[in-house]
């Protein structure tokens, strides 16, 4: 019965209970593998047996196991990798064929590894048995492809697609590891194009029309039309003294007016001696003033302080540029005042200069009317009554018309129907001469013109009815929040 070789794997030899003692047949339960065959079957021959060949065998180097298997003329056939005959029939070892020399039975197991369960077990090497599990498989390729078109979104397609066609997990390189690298070449003539034709089946559904559509649609979901305008941020509302100033500087500039600027640490000359103050003028003392420290040995002249007024600018514009001048001048001015519900040691102004030939009062009067109108309303008048300033000359206060009241008399204006806002009157010649000393065009017997100067807080508190100047420098939310 033994005279040939006995072909039979390690599930079948416990299966058709074979004795282990059998004195042709060694049951071996380990692998005793060695390069470039230990993915397939080994087989152990009778005299191998019969020269004490154990599982210590694996201690051998490959050049001695190809030297013995040459001498006794034995060698396996690599098949796929398999956890052993699913049918214990001996189907698989049926289909694998071994030769043992001189006759000696011999034992052949598969190496035990653990098998990739997202294919089905090639049972043989024939053509039905490969019909069979490429059938198999097209059918769980059919089956994935609805699951994951029933489920309609991007995430499941790019599942199915690593799922086949992943480089290192996918199914298509399972199959091509398991089936194609340890097959026969006469079974890689068949599995070859059964193959190729499952990688364009795998293929096909991605290029489905219905998945693309679904792509598609995803990405126009997160398009975005770089043709819509863009969201602005919201700063917040205006404060209400930079809304009033804002206002106040809107009116000039549409009479042609430009806006003028300059530092809020002055030098005594700019703000005090180019503006015809005398070295005596009670505005120089230190409890109307704000002076930097530490001055005593500079020049009057040349000592900083912190400007009282925005006219500074008005004596570095006339230095800067030659007559005709139109210019309006907002800011930040300081004064050593003691904080109450009327003042405030920080306020602000604006200013005005007109300057060109043949400037009379009655065009100061006329601008300041105008302004007046566009800014509390056509019905209000304006009345002036003469008053002195150290850099004009004639001087006046302007008082306007209770916009509240109309001019019958309220609490806002004391009940006598009149507001005083603001000051003005002709450029004094004394202060063309010190813009003459480095602009010659400016010469007093050749030139006049006229400025005005207001507060902006006592206009903004009396156009938002606040009753409180601190109010306005005191941060509140709930203060602010009213004006947005």
């Amino acid at each position: 019965r033994y005279k040939r070789p006995l072909l039979i794997c390690h599930i079948c030899l416990v299966a058709k209970s074979i004795p282990s003692t059998h004195p042709s047949i060694v049951p071996v339960h380990r692998t005793i593998g060695y390069p470039k065959v230990n993915k397939g079957i080994k087989l152990i021959t009778g005299s191998e047996r019969a020269n004490g060949e154990s599982n210590g065998s694996a201690k051998r180097t490959w050049e001695s196991r190809r030297r013995r298997e040459k001498r006794f003329g034995t060698y396996a056939w690599p098949i796929p990798n398999i956890s052993g005959c699913p049918t214990h029939s001996c189907v698989l070892c049926a289909n694998v064929w071994a030769v043992a020399a001189k006759g000696r039975p011999a034992v052949i197991y598969p190496q035990i590894k653990m098998s990739d369960q997202r294919i089905p077990p090639l049972t043989g090497y024939n053509e039905i048995d490969i019909d069979l599990a490429f059938r198999k498989l097209e059918e769980q390729l059919r089956s994935d492809a609805t699951h994951a078109t029933a489920q309609g979104n991007t995430e499941a397609v790019e599942a199915f697609r690593l799922d086949w066609l992943g480089r290192k997990q996918g199914r298509l390189k399972a199959i091509s590891d398991a089936w194609l690298k340890n097959s026969p070449s006469e079974a890689k003539r068949l599995i070859g194009p059964r193959f190729n034709r499952l990688k364009e089946q795998v293929e096909g559904w991605l290029k489905w029309d219905g998945w693309a559509g679904a792509e598609r649609a995803a990405l126009d979901a997160e398009a975005i039309d770089i043709t819509l305008p863009g969201r602005a941020r919201r700063l917040g509302a205006e404060h209400p003294l930079i809304r009033t100033m804002n206002e106040i500087i809107a009116i000039f500039q549409r009479m042609g007016y430009s806006v003028g600027v300059g530092p809020e640490v002055e030098t005594d000359f700019y703000n005090f001696e180019s503006l015809n103050f005398p070295p005596n003028h009670p505005a120089r003392d230190t409890q109307d003033t704000l002076v930097v420290a530490q001055q005593e040995r500079k020049p009057l002249r040349d000592r900083l302080l912190m400007r009282t007024h925005t006219s500074p600018v008005q004596i570095r514009t006339m230095e800067q540029q030659p007559p005709p001048i139109r210019i309006v001048i907002p800011g930040k001015v300081h004064r050593n005042d003691a904080a109450d519900a009327t003042h405030s040691p920080i306020f602000h102004q604006v200013e005005g200069l007109c300057v060109d030939t043949n400037i009379t009062f009655s065009d100061l009067k006329g601008t300041l009317d105008h302004a007046m109108k566009e800014l509390f309303g056509s019905s209000v008048k304006t009345r002036f009554f003469p008053s002195f300033f150290p850099f004009t000359e004639p001087s006046a206060d302007v008082q306007i018309s209770c916009p509240f009241c109309g001019g019958k008399g309220c609490r806002k204006c004391k009940h006598s129907g009149w507001i005083e806002l603001l000051g003005c009157g002709m450029v004094d010649p004394a202060v063309f001469g010190f813009a003459q000393q480095k602009q010659p065009a400016y010469d007093p017997k050749k030139i006049s013109g006229f400025a005005f100067g207001m507060g902006v807080d006592r206009i903004a508190m009396m156009k938002y009815g606040i009753t409180d100047i601190s109010l306005l420098y005191s941060g509140d939310q709930r203060f602010l929040e009213q004006f947005g």
